[in-house]
Parts: structure tokens; C-alpha cells; sequence
């Protein structure tokens, strides 16, 4: 793939505001609640959204970039802390913070790419993850402060007569994405009429995030424990180490074929547990979406004699962890607009033979199942254990996660060209996760995002269309 920059620039939150969103005046700090620090661990997220737009360069960059831009500058005047950077402290126990000031901006880059855009937005068909990773822009400490750590940057790649993809990078510290979306419905709006619906306005009340349980200490002292043994500064600056020969696909599971899924489960259930089946007697669709997945993916290692997989026997317990969402589960009220993370940590604990078994999917059912359960009757039950918990499952070869929510509409994004054709999740290709959202044309259906190297790829659609196969 040839790329060629057209434009390095910074956009700033600037232009007339519609009303008065609190921009800071002067250098501000924000602090980080508890439900922030434990992003410190992850790469920054580096989605791309795919758009149809069949016009000439000359159209593109006089059209469609300084609407992208303006736009961008209004909504980061409500959002903020986009713009601003996260300051690192040199010697505990102080706290990373972000620190927003009158002269924060995001860089903006505009590029030119010769490759086929049909192929890079296509669903089921392989495409090189290393091409992808070009289309989203790093997140790199600032030049003057190495201790300063920019939050969002944007990448802007046309490909002439055929599209565009809108490459970001965020550190999740400063938004789940929740937050996120609200963000990119706001300056989706903006490109297209610089009009916005109130009611979309973030809400910066850090007060709303009480910290009932003295989780801040706790989170604190296992970052800084794990950045004095790293020999990174920290994992906010990994923009994500990589095997450069992963392939990527995407897979759509609809409501029909996870309904037969369910059915399958429950059949499975009766005939392992007829007396104690109640358990499994109504599963969302996302917790057979992920049953499903966990096992396709260890029958996947097992297939290829993943050198991993092959170290670990029946016996060895398997993780299946997942984000959950804390607007409802949370002690307190939190705002829908709040800005910030309101989201917790689930995992998933079951033996590698069972799970492989001929009852792996009703053992992968119940373990997440259980899982959901314990975090709706106590969110921050576990959560002393969250950070130790999920050091073992960020890029592990052997345990599973996710990442997303199909609850996020990201395909409603619309900057005035249509709805994107294609939603792609970078920040996988690092954490080795799966990525679940909305689908785009299959009501009711998730989108599945997976990063593999070739051979495990081809063994893992190969199991998940018999898998299908075998639930009809």
C-alpha cells in the first residue's frame, strides 16, 4: 500500500459556541476517578470508520476535509478533554492527570492511499492487519514534555473515487465508549449542520463517581508497582507491538443463527444438568454471541498445535473476560452523558477440558453467565481484583476476551455522506481481543472483529461455520 501525508495540522476547540460549554479559561486539571486508572494498562483504542465516497481528490480535499475540521473544532469545545494531554507523575504516590488548557488541540493528518477500499471495508474476507494499522494514527508523548500524553489524534485517508476511512486514536482514559460515541455524534452532527441536540451535552461532574470502597489506592499502587517493573514508562504509551504476518476478518453473527445457538445450549444443558438447568433458561444474546466465540478460539489453538496451548492440560483453568457496563450496575446514578469511564471488568472462569468437550458450550454459557450475574447483584464486588485479574488476558495466546458493546450504535454515525460501510477495532491487533459491536445491514446481529496469524484464521472460520453448522 502506497500512502501519501497531504496535510499535517492541529485542530483546536475553536469558533463561535451554539451555547456555553465549560471550556476550560486557563490550564485546568481534570482529575482521574477510580474507574479511569485501570485504562492506564491498555493500549489507546484506534477505531476506523469506512465511508463511501465515490469523487475525485480535488472534491475531497476542498469539500469534505474543512468540513471534517470545523466540525471537529466544535465539538472538541464541548469535549475538551479530547484535546488535552495526560500528565504522567515521575515518583509515586501521585496520580496521572489530564490537564486542559487554552492552547490544546489534536493533530489532524490528511492522506492519500492508492489501495482498494472495496477490499480493506469488506466483511469475511482476509485482509492484512498491517494495512489497516497504517489507516490510524499513533499517540505519541509530546515532543517538549515527554511526561505529557496527547488523548486523540485523527487520520484522514482518501481513496480516490472510492472512500474514506476516519482513522482515530483515544486513550481510553478519558472515555468509555459510551462517552466516545457521544463524542462522534456530536461532530457527526456538526459536519452536517453545525446544530446539535442538547441533551447530548457532556456532563463533567467527577462527584458522580463515588469511590465507596477505597478502589483508587488500590488501582494506584498496582500501576505504579507494574511501571517501575516495566521498561516501558507505561502501557498509555504503547501504540500496540504487533506480529506483523496477522490477517483480519470479520464475521456477522445474525438473530437467527444465535437463536439456534441458544437453542443448542439449552438442549446441551438438559441432557448435562436436567435438575439444575435454570440457569441457562434465558441468556441474552451477547452471552451466547461470546460462548460460542471462546470456544471456536481454544478449538482454534488446539487444531493448530499452538505451541501455547499445547503447555496447558485439561485441568488448567481457562479466562473468558469482557467489558461490562456500570450505568445500571453502578451504586450510584451516573449520567448517560457523563464524560468519563462508568465501565467494570468480567471474567469468565472455566477448565480448558470442559471447554473443549463435548459440553464446552453449555460450560462457556454458564461460566459468563454466572459472571454477569455476580457483577449485576455487586459491580465493584471483584473489583480489587480487576487490574491483577486482566494482566493475565491482555495479549495472552491462550485466554479469550472481548472488547466493544453491541449496545453502541457506531453505525449511526453519519457526517453527511450515509452510514459507514465498515467499523474496524485496531487496538486488537495488540491485545489480541475480540471485538463485538452493532452490525451494520443485520438487525439484531453482532459484528465479530478478529485478528489471527493466517493458519489460525483459516482454522478458526473453518470451526465457526461448522459450529453453526452443528447447532441446526
Amino acid at each position: 500500500m502506497a500512502t501519501k501525508v497531504l496535510e499535517e495540522c492541529s485542530i483546536s476547540p475553536a469558533g463561535p459556541p451554539i451555547t456555553s460549554p465549560p471550556s476550560p479559561p486557563s490550564s485546568t486539571a481534570l482529575p482521574l476517578t477510580f474507574l479511569d486508572i485501570p485504562w492506564l494498562f491498555f493500549p489507546p483504542s484506534r477505531p476506523l470508520f469506512f465511508y463511501n465516497f465515490p469523487h475525485p481528490l480535488t472534491h475531497f480535499t476542498s469539500t469534505l476535509v474543512p468540513k471534517l475540521k470545523l466540525s471537529l473544532s466544535l465539538a472538541l469545545r464541548h469535549f475538551y478533554p479530547f484535546a488535552a494531554a495526560l500528565l504522567l507523575p515521575p515518583i509515586p504516590p501521585s496520580k496521572p492527570h489530564i490537564v486542559a488548557g487554552p492552547h490544546d488541540s489534536v493533530e489532524f493528518t490528511v492522506a492519500e492511499s492508492d489501495s482498494d477500499f472495496d477490499q480493506l471495508s469488506g466483511l469475511y474476507s482476509q485482509i492484512d492487519a498491517a494495512e489497516l494499522r497504517a489507516l490510524a494514527p499513533p499517540l505519541l508523548p509530546r515532543a517538549a514534555r515527554a511526561n505529557m500524553v496527547p488523548l486523540m489524534a485523527v487520520r484522514v485517508t482518501v481513496f480516490p473515487n472510492s472512500g474514506f476511512c476516519l482513522g482515530l486514536a483515544l486513550n481510553h482514559v478519558v472515555a468509555d465508549a459510551r462517552t466516545f460515541n457521544n463524542f462522534m455524534k456530536l461532530w457527526s452532527t456538526f459536519c452536517v449542520d453545525h446544530h446539535h441536540d442538547r441533551s447530548s451535552l457532556p456532563c463533567y461532574d467527577r462527584t458522580v463517581i463515588v469511590d465507596t470502597r477505597g478502589l483508587e489506592g488500590v488501582f494506584l499502587n498496582e500501576w505504579w508497582k507494574r511501571r517501575t517493573l516495566s521498561s516501558s514508562p507505561s502501557r498509555v504509551l504503547d501504540n500496540g507491538a504487533c506480529d506483523d504476518e496477522l490477517v483480519r476478518t470479520s464475521f456477522v453473527l445474525g438473530f437467527g443463527e444465535m437463536d439456534k445457538i441458544k437453542s443448542r445450549i439449552r438442549v446441551l444443558n438438559l441432557e448435562q444438568q436436567p435438575k439444575h438447568s435454570q440457569l441457562l433458561d434465558l441468556i441474552s444474546p451477547y452471552v451466547v454471541t461470546c460462548a460460542f466465540l471462546w470456544v471456536c478460539v481454544l478449538k482454534t489453538q488446539e487444531r493448530v498445535g499452538q505451541d501455547s496451548a499445547l503447555h496447558h492440560n485439561d485441568e488448567d483453568p481457562n479466562y473468558f473476560g469482557f467489558i461490562a457496563g456500570g450505568l445500571t450496575r453502578f451504586e450510584h446514578p451516573v449520567p448517560v452523558t457523563y464524560l468519563g469511564n462508568c465501565v467494570g471488568f468480567g471474567r469468565a472462569k472455566a477448565s480448558r477440558g470442559e471447554l473443549l468437550g463435548e459440553y464446552g458450550l453449555v460450560v462457556a454459557a454458564r461460566a459468563i453467565k454466572r459472571t454477569v450475574i455476580r457483577l449485576d447483584e455487586g459491580f465493584l464486588g471483584e473489583a480489587d481484583r480487576w487490574i491483577s485479574e486482566w494482566a493475565e488476558l491482555i495479549g495472552s495466546d491462550i485466554h479469550v476476551m472481548a472488547c466493544g458493546s453491541p449496545k453502541v450504535d457506531f453505525y449511526g454515525r453519519d457526517f453527511g455522506w450515509g452510514k459507514p460501510k465498515k467499523i474496524e477495532e485496531i487496538e486488537i491487533d495488540s491485545t489480541k481481543a475480540i471485538s463485538l459491536s452493532e452490525s451494520r445491514d443485520v438487525k439484531g446481529g453482532i459484528e465479530i472483529g478478529l485478528v489471527l496469524p493466517k493458519l489460525q484464521m483459516d482454522a478458526f472460520t473453518l470451526l465457526f461455520k461448522e459450529g453453526l453448522m452443528a447447532c441446526y
